[in-house]
């Protein structure tokens, strides 16, 4: 098979992975015009100093000796299969750089043989990109669980960032669904890869030439919608993976139906919960900006997101002892509070109201946005002059932008983790 037609098949089954978002496009070549774009497997990502990144996303593989049923690639699904050499992929992705197709590579794979022949494979790729082409670019490895962590360690030397893909929220779900895998076997190499960046870290402060261990960190992946578990579990779940192996991030994955197995979604009728996705990266913004907790967000009682509202705003008219908030005086961590205000407009109001009192105009200029803040918010001691409002108005006037904001929920799309104020206001 000509190495174009694996890229096509190997592009194609990497997209299931939200570790990057997809925007590849087709443009041929035209006279006058210099080079062409094409949608195998290009993605883009973004910088620690915020520049957007295109990444070759590819899988090594997709041939895979374990049967997940949610995953496309499943030893029992009919699929074309196929697989790079080392030599080809490190090939491919040195002619996609010097083309100025891409900046960097995103390497994951479906587990041919076993997690550690895999891993191998892997490594004697990023080898030849590191060592014979002298790649200097951005890569982004997937640990394969179950693998020796001596390879582990060595992919890690030779990553940016590593990942592994917890997949399913649950034990249970794990068992019934991917019998071959375990949590436990998951969270192993999540532990080695922070505890292999700290000690990196640690020896980099002693010689400033030690090798560096997957200086971006990790992150991982849950699906989202293909098993029963409530959006209080996962966020709970995502905020424990934060504090206790010092991810980078948790991308969230609604669930596409590739599968009839009995414990799945049916695919007649069913729609990937898009939104449901939307509103889990909403609040996983305010577990990492905005100072919330995962039980302040969801608790016992609403174990479950209100569709029709963002997060934060659902926070805000379940806790009217906490409003107004007067912005001439409230600490930071108050402000972050607001619906309207986000991360930016909070540290501009902190600064502002150094030199005098804020108005409504002033905040107004100063980005907030009025039509989510006039309701929670107030300038030395008034509400906005006019502003007559229960709880049940400012509920319908809150969805109502909501739904404007996002198309009435006719189109969802994945959310843009790097836009506006971070993600949610």
């Amino acid at each position: 098979m000509e190495v174009m037609d694996k890229l096509a098949i190997l592009a194609d089954a990497a997209k299931y992975d939200a570790a990057c978002t997809s925007s590849g496009v087709v443009r041929g070549a035209r006279p006058g015009t210099i080079g062409t774009a094409t949608n195998s497997g290009c993605c883009h990502t973004f910088s620690a100093d915020g520049r957007c990144v295109s990444l070759l996303k590819v899988l090594y593989t997709n041939h895979c000796c374990y049967d997940c049923a949610y995953c496309v690639n499943r030893r029992s699904n009919d699929v074309p299969r196929t697989a790079f050499t080392p030599r080809e992929l490190a090939e491919l992705t040195i002619q996609f750089y010097r083309r100025n197709y891409i900046e960097g590579l995103f390497l994951s794979s479906a587990v041919l043989k076993s997690p550690d022949f895999t891993t191998e494979r892997m490594i004697e790729t990023l080898r030849l990109l590191r060592g014979e082409y002298r790649f200097n670019g951005y890569i982004h490895a997937k640990a394969i669980p179950g693998a020796d962590p001596g390879l582990t360690y060595e992919l890690g030397l030779l990553a940016d960032r590593l990942s592994v893909n917890i997949e399913l929220p649950s034990e249970s779900s794990l068992r019934l669904l991917a019998p071959d895998k375990s949590r436990s076997a998951i969270f192993r190499p999540m532990a080695q890869i922070r505890d292999g960046a700290a000690q990196s870290t640690a020896e980099l402060k002693l010689y400033r030439h030690a090798p560096r261990f997957a200086p971006a960190g990790q992150s991982t992946q849950m699906i989202v919608g293909a098993t029963p578990e409530s959006d209080r579990h996962i966020l709970t779940l995502t905020e424990g993976l934060y504090r206790k192996y010092r991810l980078k991030r948790v991308f969230f994955s609604a669930y596409m139906p590739v599968s009839d197995h009995k414990g799945l979604p049916t695919p007649a009728g069913f729609k990937p919960p898009l939104l449901r996705e939307h509103r889990l990266y909403q609040a996983d913004w305010l577990l990492r900006f905005y100072g919330f907790t995962a039980e302040e967000i969801l608790d016992e009682s609403r174990p479950n997101f209100d569709a029709a509202l963002d997060p934060k705003s659902d926070w805000a008219l379940r806790h009217p002892e906490f409003f107004p908030v007067e912005v001439n005086r409230a600490d930071y961590e108050a402000i972050l509070r607001v619906p309207g205000i986000g991360i930016r407009g909070a540290k501009k109001i902190v600064a502002a109201r150094r030199y005098g009192p804020l108005s409504f105009e002033g905040l107004k200029r100063l980005g907030v946005v009025m039509k989510r803040a006039q309701y929670f918010v107030t300038c030395s001691g008034r509400m906005l002059p006019g502003l007559r409002c229960g709880p049940d108005s400012v509920y319908r006037r809150l969805t109502g932008l909501e739904q404007a904001a996002l198309g009435a929920g006719e189109s969802w799309e994945q959310l843009s983790l790097f836009g506006g104020e971070g993600g949610t206001a």
